[in-house]
């Protein structure tokens, strides 16, 4: 009896761990199967203007201007710019991969949720038009952006960012209007390795000359 009794019990034991097993998966695929929530776009543009004091968040506004339209030449111009684009930015930030000693700080004090919410908040604004500024490098700017240069294998950066700049959505980010000093920064710090958050972007800057990073990041802020 004694061992009928414990053979039983444990059969009735294993049978309860295996439902319990079941249950908890059964629970973690649908948690993994619930949609993400929809972005707040008016959450982000609180975020964005005023910052959140009580996490001691400070105001995107006050580097990347009202709207995402900096007026600071080192920082960029985030207005415009795709969604998914900003949001793996700001997740970037957070790795070694892209590591900024401001941005970096800021983006890992932010929520996954306020990362979505900016990114939509920005994704909703327009754009302020730049323009090319040195008259002697637009045409060689030109050249490279739209037919880039074949002995160097240097691909056209039209042929992932569009003849006008504007990129293709949650794959190329939009450039055109950017600003020059901060375009000549990206590019110089993915051929430094610096910026590492992009291997086509690091082998193609590593093919260009100083001379010839310059004169496309002019053309860029002309174009609209």
């Amino acid at each position: 009896m004694n061992r009928v009794s414990v053979s039983s019990a444990s059969a009735v034991f294993v049978k309860s761990l295996l439902v319990a097993t079941l249950a908890l998966g059964n629970a973690a695929i649908a948690a993994e199967a619930q949609p993400a929530a929809k972005p707040d776009a008016a959450k982000g543009a609180t975020l964005y203007d005023s910052g959140d004091t009580a996490r001691g968040l400070p105001a995107c506004l006050s580097c990347h201007g009202a709207n995402g339209n900096s007026t600071i030449a080192a920082n960029p111009k985030l207005s415009a710019q795709f969604e998914a684009y900003t949001h793996k930015q700001l997740v970037d930030f957070t790795t070694p991969q892209r590591n900024n000693p401001v941005m970096s700080t800021y983006a890992k004090m932010l929520t996954e949720e306020d990362k979505r919410n900016i990114a939509a908040y920005l994704a909703t604004q327009k754009v302020k038009p730049g323009a090319a500024k040195n008259k002697d490098t637009v045409e060689l700017g030109r050249k490279i952006y739209r037919g880039g240069i074949a002995d160097k294998g240097v691909a056209a950066c039209a042929s992932c960012h569009g003849a006008a700049g504007s990129g293709i959505p949650a794959q190329y980010p939009r450039l055109a209007g950017q600003h020059q000093d901060y375009t000549m920064t990206q590019l110089t710090a993915f051929k430094s390795g610096t910026r590492a958050n992009s291997p086509q972007m690091t082998t193609l800057a590593q093919r260009l000359s100083e001379a010839e990073m310059q004169a496309v990041a002019d053309y860029i802020a002309g174009l609209r």
